[in-house]
């Protein structure tokens, strides 16, 4: 669907601009300008679409089906609603958004940041073809189980003093209009609502994808093939660090988490290296920035991280 704009990128960059194809700069330039406008039309669209939805569906039924009573349902039934909404880290905000506005509570909200991302039906479908089902079922495991447990620990920290205000002034002003609305007022108010929302995080998009394209064009690959072999205690904890200003969907990381595997590095390491790409973007954060708190980023980072490392650990043990 993106190859367009992967033409677009290729022709502004080694085109337009006349930077050499096997450069590290044209492969930063071309990172760049590639992932900064797909992130803008992925958020455009998908916050347009949510918050025509949002019109029709009234925010007390999302509320009702994601806080349920019983303990840590919601927790569930969001990270498996993650799974089959197959967005990368930053147009899985939008919803995100959707779901705090709804009023449903931030923990389950966030078990949902998580799922999303990082559990995705192509990447599974690739995986049983590359790896084998027990490696493709070990992943699709280990993410809910990271999704909800990350939700429950956020959760239990009563985060919404975290939350920036112009969050729940949306709640209030997005209140259900049902039947009442008309489809201009509709397309009115998620026009609205989504320039509204690009212009909070454009400039956090543009620094973002701006660090994660330096880091993609001067540190090869090779790099982490390197110096977290299996035989590297702090091959886990290196992966996941390396693996986050880094900016693509599981789909498109699968072909690296294949040469990372044929150079040597253990399974779990490159599980926890492709889950760190996906669930904890460094562009994901800039966004995340404009609407909550920098404490709060620093708790869903923390936690989701140290799930991940957990797992890489896990996995390789298993899988010696």
């Amino acid at each position: 669907m993106f190859a367009p704009l992967q033409l677009l990128a290729d022709w502004l960059t080694y085109g337009l601009f006349r930077i050499a194809p096997q450069s590290l700069l044209g492969s930063a330039i071309d990172f760049f300008v590639f992932d900064t406008t797909k992130i803008f039309i992925l958020l455009a669209v998908i916050i347009f679409a949510v918050s025509t939805i949002r019109s029709f569906l009234p925010a007390e039924k999302v509320r009702m089906i994601l806080s349920r009573k019983r303990a840590y349902l919601g927790n569930i039934l969001a990270s498996l609603l993650g799974i089959v909404t197959p967005f990368c880290s930053c147009s899985a905000i939008p919803l995100f958004l959707g779901f705090v506005e709804a009023g449903v509570p931030l923990g389950v909200t966030f078990s949902f940041l998580v799922a999303s991302p990082m559990i995705n039906e192509v990447a599974l479908v690739m995986l049983v073809g590359l790896f084998g089902w027990q490696i493709a079922a070990i992943y699709i495991g280990s993410g809910l189980v990271i999704a909800v447990v990350s939700g429950i620990v956020i959760g239990k920290l009563k985060p919404e003093r975290l939350v920036e205000p112009f969050v729940f002034e949306h709640k209030l002003s997005a209140a259900y209009e049902g039947a009442k609305m008309a489809w201009r007022d509709r397309m009115q108010y998620a026009g609205g609502y989504t320039v509204d929302i690009i212009k909070r995080v454009w400039l956090y998009i543009l620094i973002g994808v701006g660090v994660g394209a330096w880091i993609h064009g001067y540190i090869p690959m090779d790099f982490l093939a390197r110096y977290a072999g299996p035989d590297k205690w702090y091959a886990v904890p290196l992966a996941v660090l390396i693996g986050i200003p880094l900016y693509s969907n599981a789909a498109g990381v699968i072909p690296l988490v294949s040469a990372l595997t044929e150079k040597g590095v253990a399974m779990g390491t490159t599980l926890a290296f492709m889950m760190s790409v996906t669930a904890l973007s460094l562009p994901e954060f800039m966004i995340l920035k404009k609407v909550m708190k920098t404490r709060l980023i620093v708790i869903f980072a923390s936690v989701v991280g140290v799930g991940i490392i957990l797992t890489g650990y896990l996995f390789n043990a298993i899988l010696k």
